[in-house]
């Protein structure tokens, strides 16, 4: 049996973001819109973007899940850290360098750590 590719899947930590951004629900459907249009990806439905965690300071934030033709693509921020999670998932392929780049310069994040898996 040959190896196939199923997919391709970038995972992003972001810290020291601009809590005026990950706070800001119309700036999160900005962020899903845009990267949706630079890495070629069709959306599938409309962008789910709840705030909930309000309980806890630690886990209060904005979570997106935009599903796309190929998979999804989703984020958690967290107001108290200033810090976002994303993952982007897909079986077609992307350029994943591109959607690195975008996602710091779109967050003013001061740090990022990124993981690139070939499934």
């Amino acid at each position: 049996m040959r190896n196939k590719i199923y997919g391709y899947e970038l995972i992003m930590d972001l810290y020291g973001c601009d809590i005026n951004i990950i706070s800001s629900k119309r700036k999160l459907q900005e962020y899903t819109d845009r990267l949706c249009e630079l890495i070629k990806m069709e959306k599938y439905g409309k962008t789910l973007i709840p705030y909930f965690g309000k309980n806890k300071e630690y886990t209060k934030g904005y979570s997106l899940v935009q599903l796309i033709e190929t998979s999804s693509i989703t984020g958690h921020f967290s107001d108290n850290w200033k810090t976002a999670y994303i993952n982007i998932f897909s079986c077609k392929k992307y350029n994943h360098l591109i959607a690195k780049k975008f996602t710091k310069e779109f967050f003013r994040a001061r740090r990022i750590k990124v993981r690139f898996i070939i499934r």
